[in-house]
């Protein structure tokens, strides 16, 4: 059902004001620095190379806009935590974000990402309690799972962060795409 998805970068934007029009259901990814947020977007569109990937935390800038067939929008966010830039480039950052993510009307649900790799960490909780504050819809993705060691450590990691943040959480790996059926189709149904 979902394999006739095509996926394309439209744009970026540094702020609200410099986002596309359009009416399509979006999804912004929320998550830390090199937490998978590219490799997300490459493992559901099925493309190498669509959003780009690093190994050094920061890399994202903008607000990355990627296109799923005209049927949804992925927001690519910068990371959260760990980045090598000044206070005063995060602090633009995060206006810009809250500003974006409490007025965007496109937006159905924000995604949060976690690392499947390790516990959940305190700006993890921070992130979440404060999407909670506003009451803003969201969604878990735990990724890596891949470098989990057994389908039952994915089902522990899976239980924990549901007792954790509650809601619709998905497990996800780059390297096994046999996960990303349910994630299109949650997507599909917003």
């Amino acid at each position: 059902m979902t394999s006739f998805l095509q996926a394309k970068f439209l744009i970026s934007a540094e702020k609200l004001s410099q986002c596309p029009d359009y009416d399509l259901p979006e999804f912004p990814l929320l998550g830390r620095s090199n937490v998978g947020k590219s490799s997300f977007i490459n493992g559901i569109a099925n493309q190498k190379k669509l959003a780009k990937t690093s190994n050094t935390p920061g890399k994202t800038r903008l607000i990355n806009f990627f296109d799923f067939s005209d049927k949804f929008i992925i927001a690519d966010l910068p990371g959260y935590g760990y980045a090598k830039v000044s206070a005063e480039v995060q602090n633009r950052w995060q206006k810009n974000l809250e500003e974006y993510l409490l007025k965007r009307e496109q937006i159905k649900c924000l995604i949060q990402l976690v690392d499947g790799r390790h516990e959940l960490q305190k700006n993890d909780y921070q992130m979440r309690e404060w999407i909670l504050n506003y009451n803003l819809p969201v969604a878990t993705i735990i990724t890596k799972v891949d470098c989990l060691s057994s389908n039952n450590k994915i089902q522990q990691s899976i239980s924990h962060v549901k007792k954790e943040f509650g809601g619709d959480v998905f497990p996800f790996s780059a390297k096994i795409n046999r996960y990303n059926e349910n994630i299109l189709n949650f997507l599909l149904e917003k």
